[in-house]
């Protein structure tokens, strides 16, 4: 491995290589593009794509010319890109599903086109930081993977750092959550676990064990004003983090204890994101967060006789998610390939049709390029039930989801590219994407298509299974 544990928690830009890439990195293109996505991801924070999309419009000038995919060995489609769910879809039970391993190495160049082809993880999974994850998935899927691949259902609270001082972060193992928050520059974050210790009565039915105590924080938190609760991940502890939060929720400005007369005068509530359900190692689907969530509102609501507790969410659904990935995606095609604008096409990958493919959808109908949705039937959603968002396509599992869009990919660019593409890696390292057989030193630009949004109603596709 790259790093260890010690370094991923001390900070840093970290790649995780398995060790059976280090030689053949030593080879071939050092980095890839793990790498250049997390060069991509950190200068996200100092530039504003939308105001320089309008300076430079066009995918190149006479000063920046194209230029034609040229990395050593394996070249990198840039005009699509892949997003994955995690739960579901690559791992089940922990366990990454048989197809995904496969799935991943036809994404990193062993497929009949000779091409590796961008991909991002959009989880509403959390828990653990960005980088821990990273490690997680790199054993699990055998493949190199950088933290800026990762977009977690809790990324975006790191933007409220600056709004909240003092902040109650609820779910996940131990102290892993306060580690994520703290990491995210939240100064004064209290657990659960803070508040028992201080007063055992809080929760009559759950008693701390010997490492919870060690690592609670004494404090009067009767005298704490709690600005702000986050359900960074799942509860482990269902009873007692509800009953919790409603003491916060029905207090005075946020003092654990106090309760209002009015019943609004509680810290705002955000949850990391909102799916009822999801796929874990049992044969059916187990609660998620947006059970909790549920849970938290309805009680509420009885115990206030007719209060509405409004909560919010990130995660998918939400647009905000699918709006970063794009900014994502489209600084690193300007950093790799100086083409100001997101790949044409990103094809996402799940298993739930209520966050994924829903939304996928919404956030469709606003892009600018294309968000196709793909439904896998390892997860979540079950065969021969009618999903209640419809994908444009269904298929079996995500090695098919993988060899549909690029088989889709490489047909839109035979019927545009003038003389169709190879059917061999051999063949293809002297042609450039659009199919045509490149001089020696010649700037061939990439040759972009752009595929409408398929309209509202549109029948999904039917899916023959590509032949590898």
């Amino acid at each position: 491995m790259t790093a260890t544990e010690r370094e991923i928690k001390e900070g840093g830009p970290v790649v995780v290589v398995p060790d059976r890439m280090m030689k053949q990195r030593s080879l071939s293109h050092s980095g890839g593009f793990a790498a250049s996505l997390e060069t991509a991801r950190n200068e996200l924070a100092s530039i504003d794509l939308e105001e320089e999309a309008l300076i430079s419009p066009t995918s190149s000038t006479p000063e920046t010319p194209g230029s034609p995919v040229t990395p050593a060995d394996i070249p990198t489609a840039d005009s699509f890109a892949f997003a994955f769910d995690i739960d579901g879809v690559l791992i089940r039970g922990g366990r990454p599903i048989p197809e995904a391993i496969e799935a991943m190495k036809m994404l990193n160049g062993e497929n009949e086109y000779g091409i590796k082809v961008p991909y991002i993880f959009l989880t509403n999974g959390g828990g653990k930081t960005e980088a821990e994850r990273c490690i997680d998935l790199s054993r699990q899927l055998d493949i190199e993977v950088s933290p800026a691949q990762f977009i977690c259902g809790h990324t975006p609270m790191r933007e409220m750092v600056a709004k909240y001082t003092t902040v109650l972060v609820v779910g996940g193992e131990g102290e892993k959550c306060r580690q994520v928050a703290e990491g995210y520059g939240f100064r004064d974050v209290i657990t659960p676990g803070d508040i028992i210790r201080d007063n055992a009565a809080t929760t009559p039915f759950r008693r701390l064990t010997a490492e919870e105590h060690r690592n609670s924080r004494p404090r009067n938190y009767g005298e704490t004003k709690i600005e702000a609760i986050f359900v960074f991940a799942d509860s482990r502890e269902w009873a007692g983090d509800i009953q919790i939060m409603l003491d916060l929720a029905m207090s005075k400005g946020g003092y654990i204890g106090t309760l209002s007369e009015t019943f609004d005068e509680g810290p705002p509530i955000y949850f990391s994101h909102n799916d009822i359900v999801w796929s874990a190692a049992h044969d059916n689907v187990r609660l998620g967060m947006g059970a909790l969530r549920k849970m938290v509102e309805m009680l509420f609501k009885d115990l206030t006789k007719g209060k509405e507790l409004e909560t919010i969410a990130f995660g998918k659904p939400q647009i905000g998610t699918f709006e970063f990935a794009t900014r994502l995606l489209q600084q690193w095609r300007k950093d790799e390939h100086r083409i100001n604008r997101p790949p044409e096409t990103v094809y996402f990958v799940g298993d739930t049709p209520e966050s994924d493919i829903r939304g996928t959808n919404m956030f469709n109908e606003k892009a600018k390029n294309d968000w196709y949705s793909i439904l896998v039937k390892t997860g979540v959603y079950q065969d021969g039930t009618e999903p209640a968002y419809k994908p444009r396509t269904t298929v079996e599992n995500v090695l098919e989801a993988v060899k549909h869009g690029i088989e889709r990919e490489m047909t839109k660019k035979m019927k545009n590219g003038g003389g169709g593409l190879p059917l061999s890696a051999m063949a293809f390292k002297n042609l450039s994407l659009n199919g045509e057989r490149e001089r020696p030193g010649s700037k061939t630009p990439i040759m972009e298509v752009t595929e409408p949004n398929t309209p509202e109603g549109q029948t999904p596709e039917a899916v023959t299974p590509a032949a590898v």
